[in-house]
Parts: C-alpha cells; sequence; structure tokens
C-alpha cells in the first residue's frame, strides 16, 4: 500500500507518518512546500501524475485563521485550488484522494450537532476557502473528505500542548467558555486514515467509503473544559484557570460560537467508534507532560 501525502510537519501529517511506520504495511511519501508548491496547480498535478502511488492524502493546509483574512488569495491557493488541482489529477489516474476539512465551514448558530448534509456557511475567509476546497474535491468521483474540528496530539503546536505551556508560566489563564465544539484526537484520527487507506484504494467510483464525512471524538465541551481536561494533569500547572468569553478576545476572523460534528455517518459506513473527547485528551496531555511538553 503506498500512499503520497501533501504534508509533511504540520500535526496531523506527523501523526500520519508516525502511524504508517510499524510493521511497514504502508508505504509513505509525504510531500514538503519545498517539495510541491500548493500554489502551482501545475506542480500538483505533476507530482500526482509522476508518483508511483495508490491513494492520495491532503494533509497541508493554510490554517492560520486570523491570517487568512489578511492574505485570502494565499488561502484560496492553498485551502481551494490546489485540492481541487489534487483531486482532478487523481481522477486522471482513477486514484481515490482524500482531503482533510474543517468545522469552521459553519456559522455555529445550531443547537444540535451537525451532520454532512447540514448547510455550510463559513463567518471567515479560512472557512470559506475550505468549504471551496471540499467542493472542489467532491466534484471528483473517487473523493473523500473528512471535516475535523479542535484537533491535537504529540505533534506539533495545537490547542493541548499551547494550554500546558501557558499553564506553566502564567499565575491565571483565562480560558474562552461560550465556545462549543468536539475535541478531535489527531492520532486517531491518522490511525483511521491509514487503516481506511486498503479500503479507498479497492473502493469503485460510487462506493459508500467516498463522500463526505465527520470525524471527531465523542461527546461536546467547551474551550474552557478542554483546556481544563489538559492542564489538570500536569502536576507542575501553576496558572489557575478561568472562564471568560469570546468577546473578551476580539480576533479578525470571526469564529463559530457551537461547532460540535456528528460522527454518525463515519460509524455506520465504517465501524468506526470515536472515543470519548476526555479520555483521548488525557492521555495525550500525560504524553506531552512526560515528555517534557515535546513531542
Amino acid at each position: 500500500m503506498r500512499i503520497l501525502q501533501f504534508g509533511r510537519t504540520g500535526q496531523v501529517a506527523t501523526a500520519v507518518q508516525a502511524a504508517a511506520a510499524p510493521g511497514g504495511r504502508v508505504e509513505l511519501i509525504a510531500l514538503s512546500r519545498a517539495d510541491c508548491d500548493l500554489k502551482d496547480p501545475r506542480a500538483v498535478r505533476a507530482a500526482i501524475l509522476a508518483a508511483d502511488c495508490d491513494l492520495v492524502l491532503n494533509t497541508a493546509a493554510f490554517t492560520q485563521v486570523d491570517l487568512a483574512e489578511e492574505r485570502p488569495d494565499e488561502a484560496f491557493a492553498v485551502n481551494a485550488t490546489a485540492p481541487g488541482a489534487m483531486a482532478a489529477a487523481c481522477a486522471e489516474r482513477d486514484l481515490p484522494f482524500v482531503h482533510l476539512s474543517t468545522d469552521a465551514v459553519f456559522d455555529g448558530l445550531t443547537r444540535s450537532a451537525y451532520v454532512e448534509t447540514d448547510v455550510a456557511q463559513p463567518l471567515n475567509v479560512y472557512g470559506r476557502s475550505k468549504l471551496a476546497g471540499e467542493q472542489a474535491t467532491l466534484a471528483q468521483p473517487r473523493s473523500v473528505v473528512l471535516r475535523a474540528s479542535w484537533v491535537f496530539s504529540r505533534y506539533g503546536r495545537n490547542y493541548v500542548s499551547f494550554m500546558l505551556r501557558l499553564a506553566r508560566e502564567r499565575e491565571t489563564l483565562k480560558v474562552v467558555a461560550d465556545q462549543f465544539g468536539t475535541p478531535t484526537d489527531g492520532e486517531a484520527l491518522a490511525a483511521f486514515l491509514v487503516d481506511t487507506a486498503p479500503r479507498w484504494a479497492a473502493a469503485p467510483a460510487g462506493d459508500r467509503a467516498f463522500g463526505l464525512f465527520h470525524f471527531a471524538n465523542a461527546g461536546e465541551t467547551s474551550r474552557f473544559d478542554f483546556a481544563k481536561a489538559a492542564i489538570d494533569r500536569d502536576p507542575l500547572s501553576r496558572a489557575r484557570v478561568e472562564p471568560t468569553t469570546q468577546a473578551a478576545f476580539p480576533e479578525p476572523a470571526p469564529r463559530p460560537p457551537r461547532s460540535p460534528l456528528d460522527t454518525g455517518k463515519l460509524q455506520r459506513v465504517f465501524g468506526f467508534t470515536p472515543e470519548p473527547w476526555r479520555a483521548a485528551v488525557e492521555r495525550t496531555a500525560d504524553r506531552l507532560v512526560a515528555a517534557g511538553l515535546s513531542a
């Protein structure tokens, strides 16, 4: 099983490389932006047409939500045009293409967890660019979009590692308590991608394994409780953690106030049972603490 992966250093990209390593059952070729300029659709197409692979996976993205407001052209080039070029090139070769997206495609004005058929109405440039990438991807027959939210892992900078570090540095740490969602264990996502790759590689166009899916841990929480679950695992934490509001931290890009993802479709199609978010956060925090907060 050979996978061509766009993205080498991001947290999910790193987690996929770690998941693929044991046993050598998957051969992974991870391309950095130095290897392939994602802002050049011709380079993207050429990389896929030249690759000896069974599946193409895109873990690369322009993820700086606030910076996207200043650089919309770059955000759309990386998050929309590039995956569209990937999907089209995969269709030329009849290869499956798997692309990662985000809960930021929703406006957050919901009383229940979002399902795949809910209307996406992004609030910011980042969300709009990711939605455009979804649409370009799903226009091709053997394509998959996995939306994830609030991704954390042992790798790279993410909410869990960031909060653990802040809690060691500050006496008081104010955390937003009126923003709600479903955390996603990036390492569980990576394992799912590696484990499911053979199924996608074997599936014909029209198989129910293709299409749009939500991937997240079980349960909904606030940013405050998300942070507390991690910080409480660290005996060296010095901060008093206090709740606050989104309004207390004005940002260039508005965020959805509530964007939990329903994973029922994923469970029905793939038989995957998400772990409760708290258990996954606590395990990740324990590993980061044991490693001195380094991956």
